[in-house]
């Protein structure tokens, strides 16, 4: 029976999954790193914090000759490493937002449209090519000996085998990936004056890049495939590697995510289409606060409150809240307005309305605002035939009847809800072939746990209210911010 490690480079921690062929979880580990905010609106981290949990996880597992390892991670992040490969400054993360200006900077140089065309994404504030910039226009001394720029999982890849590889679904989220060709945008690179050297040669995701050197308790030669950013390795691990199949993740954000035909993008910057680990593209839709939302009700308005005691007295309120509408846009939103001004509201409150209103509005506010993403992805050719759902919110049987009701799809559960690492793990095994590709593993590995069915409740209505109410709070809350 073969034996696949997942290594998963997350934000607040890494996770180590060993894996069978049948996608049974034979041992896992997990270890938390910090996370650093030097100023407002920072995000770092030292990529030796996630070496070092990388190592301990190893270790728990203690298996030192899998077959394959696949590897994941947090996207978008820079690691600046000198020409002996050591870190020159922290890494900066994805939810760094001090690049504003390096994103204009970007559709100043290359044009907007141009960029879009290229990389199939505006530049965002978390892409790592703005990340660069920053770094030549603020630390020149720093930037001056960065000989190499990677990505937070293709760090460890270096640290496992001595090499530097990235591969296609992580590529295309630095801002400098010709996302249709498959390639590094060297003309885009060109017009930056960025050195092409800096970054690391692409593979496909699936496909063997390197092998171990013998480290962090892991016997030398085994095979170390490309790997996937964290939300492509999720898709495999849910099985959203074939159009019609909609992973949503149900986590502090919310992603629709869906493999597409082609390399269609949104023009106006809602959706993100990359690569997929898959050989073919995916589209993704992100919500800032999903069930980040819920958490801060339960915090503000039920202190100490169990989430399904939270569920079931929503239940008691009817469809669309008796007129009230939630918006759950408390930090901001991506998709589909890329409005960080956007704020979270309550309308149409009354006398009338009780806790229960209240509760349940964020259940529909969420669930709309993954509606919404989705609707966008639809323009890109997207379809629904099944939902399958991961993420904490999952285990709520109310949320997942309402996601059902909403999209008019079945929304399916799985046996195994464990992340990108499952996903890089059957990467791994697809580069070691045991399967023939990335859809056979999908179809053999992931198992299906409980499906649900949409009713006969239609939320047309309540869907357009919350619609609406962006529009109409748009000004006011630019007012506001000023």
């Amino acid at each position: 029976m073969a034996k696949l490690l997942g290594i998963d480079v997350g934000t607040s921690g890494c996770k180590v999954l060993l894996v069978d062929e049948r996608g049974a979880i034979l041992r896992q580990a997990s270890a938390e790193y910090p996370l650093s905010t030097p100023k407002p609106g920072w995000s770092e981290q030292n990529p030796e914090d996630w070496w070092n949990g990388v190592i301990k996880c190893l270790q728990e597992i203690g298996e030192p000759s899998p077959d394959a390892i696949g590897l994941t991670g947090q996207m978008h992040g820079a690691v600046f490493l000198d020409e002996n490969d050591a870190v020159v400054r922290p890494a900066i993360l994805w939810n760094d937002q001090r690049t504003v200006e390096e994103c204009a900077e970007i559709d100043d140089t290359f044009g907007p449209d141009n960029v879009k065309a290229v990389t199939c994404n505006p530049p965002l504030t978390g892409f790592q090519a703005p990340k660069l910039l920053w770094l030549r226009n603020h630390e020149l001394s720093n930037y001056q000996k960065v000989r190499s720029v990677l990505l937070p999982k293709d760090y460890i890849r270096l640290r496992l085998t001595g090499q530097k590889f990235t591969e296609v679904s992580d590529a295309s989220g630095t801002g400098l990936f010709d996302v249709p060709n498959r390639r590094w945008a060297t003309n885009m690179m060109a017009a930056l004056e960025i050195d092409p050297s800096l970054f690391p040669p692409s593979a496909e995701s699936y496909v063997p890049t390197a092998e171990t050197l013998g480290v962090a308790g892991l016997n030398a030669g085994i095979p170390v495939v490309g790997g996937g950013g964290d939300q492509a390795a999720a898709a495999v691990g849910t099985g959203a590697v074939v159009p019609g199949v909609v992973s949503v993740s149900l986590g502090t954000s919310g992603v629709v995510f869906t493999a597409i035909d082609g390399p269609e993008y949104d023009r106006s910057g809602a959706a993100h289409t990359f690569c997929h680990a898959n050989g073919g593209w995916h589209a993704m839709g992100v919500m800032l606060s999903c069930a980040g939302a819920l958490r801060w009700y339960r915090d503000t308005v039920q202190p100490g409150a169990a989430y399904d005691a939270i569920s079931a007295e929503a239940s008691t309120a009817p469809l669309g809240c008796d007129g009230l509408t939630f918006l759950p846009y408390l930090s901001g939103e991506r998709t589909p307005h890329n409005d960080p001004l956007a704020r979270g509201s309550w309308a149409g409150l009354t006398l009338a309305h009780g806790r229960q209103h209240l509760a349940r509005s964020i259940f529909e506010g969420a669930t709309f605002g993954l509606k919404e993403g989705f609707d966008a992805l639809q323009k890109l050719g997207a379809r629904a035939d099944e939902l399958r759902v991961n993420g904490g919110g999952s285990k709520s049987a109310f949320w997942l009847q309402m996601l059902a009701d909403v999209f008019e799809v079945p929304c399916t559960t799985l046996m195994v809800d464990e992340g990108p690492a499952f996903g890089a793990a059957l990467l791994a095994g697809v580069g070691a072939g045991i399967w023939p590709d990335v859809a056979s593993a999908a179809a053999a590995a992931v198992v299906k746990k409980g499906r649900i069915e949409p009713r006969s409740p239609h939320y047309s209505s309540a869907y357009a209210k919350y619609q609406g109410l962006y529009s109409a709070t748009r000004a006011w809350n630019a007012m506001n911010a000023t």
